[in-house]
């Protein structure tokens, strides 16, 4: 454990990526395979299923540390991290437990689930005795799924990569499935990570392989000429506003994996069925919607779909969905992944031809002379309900993550939607910023100006978007503004105005503005507008959907 706790200090000490990767490298190559599988999950994401009820964990914390509920409650407050707080809170402990991590993690952690409460004090109690408050702190984390230490997936498989003396791509494909809810890391599984030994397994399963992210496109169009070179060197598309989504022909089965690597299959049972179709060895990457008559949907019905338990043949009828494939990864058992761009979406449009699903279609291919006539036809996204376009390198290999070197995907999204909103309500943050207020609910007017009694109607929340001097400013505002206080909310006076931005917009029964936004961040700080100037509710239902208003 101690050798793992050492890895988080040197991770958490510095934002130097090549510093960060040195120091996986150096602890995988030093610590049993045991230790490492279990460092890997955590590292790569993976998280247990909840282990301790947070009100216990918090009730026995505030009893080992002999304060008052009032005290503990306010110092969370104050540090804004749980694990944090416990650590800080707990009694000195010279700690010299040295047990291993994987023996911390199989005979420490995961036996705490499901205890009754008069078996879980006892042990959460003598394992924060046995460790020190480093020690603490990332045990705790362990325990409340907060474990987080500016690592991505991708730079722990390169550390991996590094140790083992393969390419990074290759151990990324093995790594798909490796944090899933219900795996349990072993030794085994490590030594399969790194092994040199080539191996075939997708022939034997249902895994799918690593997805190729796009890069955000923020040039002028003046520049795409010089930047991209002529559109002939590009496949594009529409960014459609759906679940990314392998499907997979293998072995006599099929299966739908999300970008999450969470296998989505009882979600989509008609994409299912319409990979039945397809021969086997087969992978299909693609986009995941809600089509109705031949028209995809606002994102919002897809939603409806994905939150519910269980799939009555009502929601089937009325939420039915399709999948836009783009690419082909896989076909007749062989990995297609370094062939070019061009070559792989044509051989996909003839097997999809061949095929005849309507729930399983090409998502077209968009044709212009010019970078500048792409961009006129891209002024309509929103009238088509997708984001903008997707640039393809016709050339381009298929690579693993957010990569440049074998192949380039670019993202053309439209500019977001906007509308100047009032801060009416403000609650402190987290971890750095757990002593200033920088959570804010914003509100549009439910009238236009002039009229008699109009109210502020809250209608989104966003943390996002301005500096750290903007964020300090607020805070004064919000102090000197506070009318009342419940809980950790604080209402304020209306006096500040800000132009919010999104990047969806559709009808909500949930929410007192009878509208939910998507992805909602704060644009700049509209210093220069009075509050009675702000939009309207008005505004924001003039932005739904043509279908959704």
């Amino acid at each position: 454990m101690k050798a793992f706790v050492d890895l988080y200090v040197a991770l958490e000490s510095t934002t130097s990526s090549r510093g960060k990767q040195a120091a996986m490298v150096d602890y995988f190559r030093q610590v049993p395979a045991a230790d490492a599988a279990w460092a890997v999950y955590f590292l790569a994401g993976g998280k247990p299923r909840q282990l301790v009820p947070v009100k216990l964990l918090k009730e026995y914390a505030r009893e080992a540390a002999d304060i008052p509920e009032w005290l503990f409650d306010e110092s969370y407050q104050a540090v804004g991290d749980l694990a944090e707080t416990i650590a800080l809170l707990l009694p000195e402990s010279e700690g010299h437990d040295h047990a291993s991590l994987s023996a911390w993690v199989e005979h420490g952690l995961l036996p705490l689930r499901g205890l009754a409460p008069e078996q879980l004090k006892p042990r959460l109690l003598d394992a924060w005795a046995r460790l020190d408050a480093r020690g603490r702190l990332v045990f705790t984390k362990l325990i409340t799924g907060s474990f987080r230490v500016g690592v991505s997936r991708l730079s722990v498989t390169r550390a991996l990569a590094e140790v083992a003396g393969l390419d990074a791509k290759e151990v990324a494909q093995r790594m798909v499935g490796y944090t899933d809810l219900g795996a349990r890391p072993t030794a085994h599984t490590y030594l399969d990570l790194i092994s040199s030994e080539v191996r075939a397994e997708r022939s034997r399963s249902g895994l799918p392989y690593p997805f190729f992210l796009a890069h955000p496109l923020q040039l002028d169009i003046g520049e795409f000429d010089g930047v991209l070179g002529p559109v002939s060197e590009w496949l594009v598309e529409w960014k459609w506003d759906g679940i990314r989504a392998q499907l997979v022909r293998r072995s006599g089965g099929v299966w739908v994996w999300s970008r999450g690597e969470e296998l989505v299959s009882d979600r989509f049972p008609e994409l299912v069925q319409a990979g039945e179709m397809l021969p086997d060895g087969t992978v299909i990457d693609g986009e995941i919607v809600v089509c109705k008559e031949g028209e995809v949907q606002p994102f919002a019905q897809l939603q409806q779909r994905i939150g519910r338990k269980s799939l009555t043949s009502a929601i089937l009828r009325n939420a039915p969905v399709a999948l836009l494939a783009y690419d082909l990864l896989e076909w007749e058992g062989e990995d297609w992944r370094s062939r070019p761009q061009r070559e792989r979406r044509g051989k996909l449009d003839e097997l999809l031809a061949g095929v005849g699903a309507v729930c399983l279609r090409p998502s077209p291919l968009l044709q212009a002379a010019s970078w500048d006539d792409f961009a006129r036809l891209r002024e309509s996204s929103r009238s088509r309900g997708v984001e903008g376009m997707m640039l393809k390198q016709a050339g381009g290999q298929y690579g693993v993550g957010r990569s440049k070197d074998v192949g380039l995907w670019w993202k053309w999204k439209v500019d977001p939607y906007s509308v100047d909103a009032v801060l009416i309500y403000a609650q402190k943050g987290h971890g750095r910023r757990a002593s200033l207020y920088t959570d804010y609910t914003f509100a549009v007017w439910d009238a236009p100006p002039g009229t008699p009694g109009r109210r502020l109607v809250p209608f989104a929340k966003a943390y996002s978007g301005l500096t750290d001097e903007e964020i300090r400013q607020v805070d004064a505002v919000v102090r000197k503004t506070t009318q009342e206080t419940f809980g950790p909310v604080r209402s304020v006076l209306p006096t500040m105005v800000f132009e919010l931005g999104f990047e969806g917009i559709a009808r909500s029964t949930r929410h007192k503005s009878g509208v939910a936004v998507r992805f909602p961040r704060m644009l700049r700080w509209r210093r220069d507008k009075a509050v009675e100037e702000a939009d309207t509710l008005e505004t924001l239902v003039a932005l739904l959907p043509q279908a959704g208003r």
